[in-house]
C-alpha cells in the first residue's frame, strides 16, 4: 500500500536554499565570506540529504500530488502552489542538490579571490530553489514560475561580472533569446488551460483524449499539436535546442561554476524534463513528436562541428553540451522518455565533472582559458587530469562508463522508430559519436598532453597573446620575447588546484563511472519509473512507440550490453574519433593548420557559428527594431497621439460654442426654461394625439 510523504518534509528541500540564499545576499557583510559559504552550503546539504530521503521512500511506494498553498480562486481556477514527486521528481531533486553541492564546494576555492564572493553563493543556492520548485510542481503555474526563475537567476549570473561589456552582451542575449521560447512556452500553456479548463497536470493529461480529437480554431490543425509544439519551442529556448541555440556558448562570460550547474544539471535540463513530464500529450501527436526529434538531430550533429573549431576550453564543453542536448532531445521525439530522463542523469554528473575540470585547469593556468597556450599539465595536475579523462570517457560512450548505456540506448531507440524524420535523426546521432570524440580528446590531448606551450610566448591568436602584444607595443614598441607574460617565471608553474575544488571533481567521477550501469537495468527496462506515477503510465513508457518494448527482449543486463558493444558501430566510430585526435594533436600537430587552410571556407562557416549571431543581428534584431519604429511612428504618433490630440480639440471646440449658453443672466436663463417647457408640451401633446 503506498503511503503519502511528509508535507513539511518536501517544503523544506527547496526553502533550505532558499534560506542560504537569503541569508548570505541580504547579510553578506555581516555574515562575512565563510558565513555565506557555510550558510548557502548548509543549506543544499541538507536539501540534498532530505531530497535522497523521498528518493528511497519512494522507491518504497510513497508518493505525492497534492496542493501546498492556495494563492487564489477565480472562478473555478485555482491557482495554486503544490508539489508532485514520483521516481521522476524523486530523481531529478537528487541530481540537481548533488550537483549542486558540489558546485557550491568548488566553488570556495574557485571564487576565493573575488569581490563578489557573497553574492556568487546567494545566487547559485537560489538557482538551486529554483530549479527544485520547477521539477516538483503538479501544475502550470507553478512549473512558470520555476521556468522564469531560473532564467532571471541565470541571467544575474551570466551577467555576474557586469562591468565587462562582453558579459553585459552575453546576459541579455541569453534573456532576450529565452524570452522568444517562453512566448511559444506561454502560448502553449495558454491553449491547454483555455480547452482543459485546468492548470493542474492531473486534471489536463485526464482530458487528453478529448484535446486529441479537437482542432485549432481556424484550421485543421490538431489542438493538441499546436498547444504540444509551442511547449516545445519553450523547451528549444531554456534547453538550447537549434536555433535558439545561440545564448549558451555565449553564457561561458559567467564564472566557471555557473557553467556547471547551468550546464549539466538544472536550467537546460528543465527543458527536457518539461517534455517528459508533458510525455502524455506529446504521445499523442506524432507531428510534433517528428518536430521535436528533428530539432534535436540538427542540434546534436551540426553543433558537434562547432566544438571541433573552439580554442577556448570551457567553450568546447559548451559546445558538447548542446550536442548532448541534441541527444536527449531525439530520444525524446523517439518517445523514448525514460531513455531521455536516463541521458539527462549521467550527463549531469560527467558534464559537470568537465567542466569543473576546465575551471580547475583554468585556475592552474592563472585565468588562461585558450588550449593553444597549455599542453602537459598532466605530470603538473594529476587529479584534474584523471577526473578530466573520466568525465571524457563518460562523454564519447565509452562501453562500461555512464554515458554510454545512456548514449548507445539513445542510438538503438531512434533506429527502431519509425516517424517521419527518423532516418535523418539516427544518421545524425550516429554520426556525432565521432564528431563528440573527436573534439573531446582534441580539447583532452591539447591541454593535458603534448608539448608544454605555456613556457613560451602565448598564441598570437589568444586573448591572453593579444593583450600581450598589446602591452608590449604600448611600453616598447616591440618586445624580444614577444609579450608581457610570457617568459619562464616559475611563480607562473601550472600547479594543482586546492581540495575544495578537486575533491568535487573525485565525487563527480565516481558517478560518472558506474551511474550507468546501475541504472540502466532498472531505469530503461525496469519499474523504476512506474513509483509513485500519479498518473496512467504512458507518461513513461510509450504504447504507440513500442521502440524500448523491442529494445527490451534484447537486453540482458549492464555486462552483456558493455560486452557487446564491440559489434556496434557507435564504439568503432568513437574510437575512430579519439584515434584521429591522437594523431592530429599529438602525431602530426602541423596537420590542423594545413587542413585549417585547405577548408578554409569550411573552417570560416564553423568559426563563424553558422552565422547565426549575424543573421538574429540583421534579420531579427533590426526587423524588430523596424517593426517597433513603424509601431511608434504610425501607431503611437499617428494614430494615438491623434486619437487623443483630435478628442482634445474636439472637447475644446465643443466647450466653446457651449460657453455661449453660459452668460451669467438670470433672464437668459429664465428664457432656456421657457423655451424648453414649450418644447416638451409640444411633444407630449403630439404623441397624446396620436
Amino acid at each position: 500500500m503506498s503511503t503519502i510523504l511528509n508535507e513539511n518534509l518536501l517544503l523544506a528541500i527547496p526553502l533550505a536554499p532558499l534560506a542560504g540564499s537569503l541569508v548570505a545576499g541580504l547579510f553578506g557583510k555581516a555574515v562575512g565570506r565563510a558565513g555565506a559559504h557555510s550558510v548557502t552550503i548548509l543549506g543544499v546539504a541538507v536539501s540534498f540529504i532530505l531530497s535522497a530521503m523521498v528518493f528511497f521512500q519512494v522507491m518504497n511506494g510513497a508518493s505525492f500530488n497534492a496542493t501546498v498553498y492556495e494563492w487564489m480562486s477565480i472562478g473555478k481556477t485555482q491557482l495554486e502552489v503544490g508539489f508532485l514527486v514520483d521516481s521522476l521528481t524523486a530523481m531529478m531533486m537528487c541530481v540537481v542538490t548533488f550537483v549542486s553541492l558540489m558546485v557550491h564546494i568548488y566553488t570556495i576555492g574557485y571564487m576565493a579571490d573575488d569581490d563578489g564572493y557573497q553574492r556568487f553563493f546567494s545566487y547559485i543556492s537560489l538557482f538551486t530553489f529554483s530549479m527544485l520548485m520547477l521539477v516538483m510542481s503538479n501544475n502550470f503555474l507553478q512549473l512558470f514560475f520555476g521556468w522564469e526563475a531560473v532564467g532571471l537567476v541565470s541571467y544575474l549570473l551570466i551577467g555576474f561580472y557586469f562591468k565587462r561589456e562582453s558579459a553585459i552582451y552575453a546576459n541579455m542575449k541569453a534573456f532576450l533569446v529565452n524570452r522568444i521560447g517562453d512566448f511559444g512556452f506561454l502560448l502553449g500553456i495558454g491553449l491547454l488551460f483555455a480547452f482543459a479548463g485546468s492548470m493542474n497536470y492531473g486534471e489536463v493529461f485526464a482530458k487528453r483524449t478529448e484535446l486529441a480529437a479537437l482542432s485549432f480554431p481556424g484550421t485543421d490543425w490538431g489542438l493538441l499539436t499546436v498547444a504540444c509544439i509551442c511547449l516545445f519551442i519553450g523547451a528549444m529556448g531554456k534547453s538550447a535546442q537549434f536555433p535558439l541555440h545561440v545564448w549558451l556558448p555565449d553564457s561561458m562570460e559567467g564564472p566557471t561554476p555557473i557553467s556547471a550547474l547551468i550546464h549539466a544539471a538544472t536550467m537546460v535540463t528543465a527543458g527536457i524534463f518539461m517534455v517528459t513530464r508533458m510525455s502524455p500529450l506529446f504521445e499523442l501527436s506524432d507531428t510534433a513528436l517528428s518536430f521535436v526529434m528533428i530539432i534535436g538531430a540538427i542540434t546534436a550533429l551540426f553543433m558537434g562541428f562547432l566544438g571541433i573549431v573552439q580554442n577556448d576550453i570551457k567553450r568546447v564543453v559548451a559546445y558538447s553540451t548542446l550536442s548532448q542536448l541534441g541527444y536527449m532531445t531525439v530520444a525524446l521525439g523517439a518517445s523514448a522518455y525514460s531513455v531521455a530522463v536516463f541521458h539527462l542523469m549521467t550527463h549531469a554528473f560527467f558534464k559537470a565533472l568537465l567542466f569543473l575540470g576546465a575551471g580547475s585547469v583554468i585556475i592552474g593556468m592563472h585565468h588562461d582559458q585558450d588550449m593553444r597556450n597549455m599542453g602537459g599539465l598532466r605530470k603538473y595536475m594529476p587529479i584534474t587530469w584523471i577526473t578530466s579523462l573520466v568525465g571524457s570517457l563518460a562523454l564519447i560512450g565509452t562501453p562500461f562508463f555512464s554515458g554510454f548505456y545512456s548514449k548507445d540506448s539513445i542510438i538503438d531507440a531512434v533506429k527502431l522508430s519509425h516517424l517521419p524524420g527518423s532516418g535523418f535523426a539516427y544518421f545524425a546521432v550516429v554520426a556525432s559519436v565521432f564528431v563528440t570524440a573527436l573534439y573531446s580528446f582534441r580539447m583532452y590531448f591539447m591541454v593535458f598532453h603534448g608539448k608544454e606551450r605555456f613556457r613560451g610566448p602565448k598564441h598570437p591568436e589568444s586573448p591572453m597573446g593579444i593583450e600581450a602584444a598589446a602591452h608590449a607595443h604600448d611600453a616598447h614598441g616591440h618586445d624580444d620575447h614577444g609579450h608581457g607574460h610570457g617568459h619562464d617565471d616559475h611563480a607562473h608553474e601550472p600547479h594543482e588546484t586546492p581540495w575544495v575544488v578537486w575533491v568535487p571533481l573525485v565525487l563527480l567521477a565516481i558517478p560518472s563511472i558506474v551511474i550507468g550501469a546501475i541504472g540502466v537495468g532498472p531505469m530503461l527496462f525496469g519499474d523504476f519509473f512506474q513509483h509513485g506515477v500519479a498518473f496512467d503510465k504512458v507518461i513513461y513508457i510509450s504504447e504507440n512507440h513500442p521502440a524500448l518494448h523491442e529494445m527490451a527482449e534484447e537486453f540482458q543486463g549492464w555486462a552483456s550490453m558493455g560486452l557487446h558493444s564491440v559489434s556496434g558501430l557507435p564504439v568503432w566510430l568513437a574510437l575512430a574519433g579519439v584515434l584521429v585526435a591522437w594523431f592530429l594533436y599529438l602525431v602530426r600537430p602541423d596537420l590542423p593548420a594545413v587542413i585549417k587552410r585547405a577548408f578554409g571556407p569550411i573552417y570560416t562557416l564553423l568559426d563563424n557559428k553558422y552565422y547565426m549571431d549575424k543573421i538574429n543581428e540583421v534579420v531579427f534584431a533590426r526587423g524588430a527594431v523596424a517593426i517597433g519604429r513603424g509601431l511608434w511612428k504610425e501607431g503611437d504618433v499617428v494614430v494615438i497621439d491623434g486619437i487623443v490630440n483630435g478628442s482634445a480639440r474636439f472637447i475644446g471646440w465643443f466647450a466653446s460654442v457651449i460657453r455661449f449658453l453660459q452668460s451669467g443672466y438670470i433672464y437668459h436663463y429664465a428664457f432656456a426654461m421657457i423655451i424648453g417647457m414649450l418644447g416638451l408640451l409640444t411633444l407630449f401633446v403630439t404623441l397624446g394625439g396620436k
